[in-house]
This record gives C-alpha cells, structure tokens and sequence, in this order.
C-alpha cells in the first residue's frame, strides 16, 4: 500500500482504490490499490504516460467514475457509495471542471457559459447568478465579453472562460485535465499562472499534465505508471 501526503486538514482521503473495466471476458485493473490524501490549498499534479491510469483517477475524484474497491472520502464524509443524483449534487455544489477542450457550448454567448453551474445548482437567482457571472469574467479579465459570442474568442480566452465557470460555485476542488493541452505555450502559461493565482488565494487543485515544464506550479507532483503511484516530489 502506497500513502501520500502528510499535512493537515485533508479534504480528499482514497483508501486501497482499485479500478476494473470490463474486456471482453476479463476484467482490466486500471488503478490498483492506491492511497491518496489531498489536503486543502495543494496545486497537486498527475503525471504518466498515456494509459498509466491519471485520468480514471481524476473521474473517481471529480465523481465522474465509480470505484470497483476501495473508499473515498471527501470533507470528511463517505462518499463511495453516492447515488448517482447525490453525485452529480455535489460535483456541481463542490467541485470545477476545467478540460482541454474548454467543453463550451457555442449557442449560449459566454456569461450563459459562466453562469451554467448556477442554473444546474438551482439555488440562486438569475440577478445573482449574473452577478456572479460578472465577477469572475472580470477576475479572468473578460469583464468585457459577457455577450460576445464563444465562437469569437482565441482558445486562450475560451479557456478562461471555462476557469471562470469553473470558480463561480465557489467549489472547494478544481479539477483541471491537461488545461494547456490545446494552447500554445504563451497563452498556456497565462494559463498557468492564473491556476497559481487561484492557489495561492486558497483553492485547492488537482492537474493532470504531460508537461513536465508545468510542475513548477505545483506543491506536489504525484506520478504514475501502470496503475499505481511511482513516487512523489514536493516542490
């Protein structure tokens, strides 16, 4: 058994999580026995090759994928045994998304975009959620382009949109999978600077990366191979 982290106040603690998809008539252990704490205000990233399990283990994490063995909590709380309506709840109540396709929806202009979780979580109404939708344009410096259209802006600007819509649930973890992955590396290192400034305001964040140039980012660097951790390296 691998276990990584020892600070304080954890917010995500997986026990002995194994991960099977099913092939044809085997089953393929994709994530095998692992141990992983993330405590509140890491940036931790997640490197490995291709198919060396990161991105099964960021779906668990983001409750976007069940584990087969194993137990997750999150806060404090159980969460290995959720519904699937009590997943997609907190998902959109304490997590935010951001991928390497940015994932926008080109009918809706871009505060619409932003102001998608709000109109999932149902609890706050549409003068705040525009508010909300405001402010964290304007915290990724699009404070001007709440009614442009997605399809007007470069892909470094889509992606902050995606960041704004990622913060304006106020989620307690960003998951961000390969953010930079689509942008050239002027515009990915804006990018990158922006997570940092995220986490040194106190969000925690989970990244996954093939750029090894990027750990510098990060407070942890956790890598894997062949389903399991390799080792870890704090920065």
């Amino acid at each position: 058994m691998e276990e990584i982290g020892e600070k304080k106040e954890p917010l995500v603690v997986l026990k002995n999580i194994n991960k099977y998809f099913p092939a044809g008539k085997e089953k393929l252990h994709v994530l095998k026995n692992l141990n992983l704490t993330i405590y509140q205000g890491e940036f931790i990233m997640v490197m490995g090759k291709s198919g060396s399990g990161k991105t099964t283990l960021m779906n668990i994490i983001g409750f976007l994928d069940r584990i087969s063995e194993g137990s997750y909590f999150f806060n404090q709380q159980d969460v290995s045994k959720l519904t699937e309506n009590k997943k997609s709840e907190f998902r959109n109540e304490y997590f935010g998304f951001i991928f390497q396709q940015f994932f926008l929806i080109n009918s809706l202009n871009v505060i619409q975009n932003v102001k998608l979780p709000c109109v999932y979580e149902k609890k706050k109404s549409g003068r705040e959620q525009n508010e909300l939708g405001k402010k964290y344009l304007a915290a990724v410096g699009l404070g001007d382009k709440a009614k442009s259209k997605v399809t007007e802006l470069s892909g470094g600007q889509q992606q902050r949109v995606a960041i704004a819509r990622s913060l304006i649930n106020d989620p307690l973890l960003i998951m961000a999978d390969e953010p930079t992955g689509a942008l050239d590396s002027e515009t990915g290192t804006e990018v990158m600077e922006m997570l940092k400034k995220l986490n040194q305001h106190g969000k925690t964040i989970v990244m996954v990366t093939h750029d090894k140039d990027l750990t510098r980012y990060a407070t942890r660097v956790v890598y894997m191979k062949d389903g399991r951790f390799l080792e870890e390296a704090i920065q």
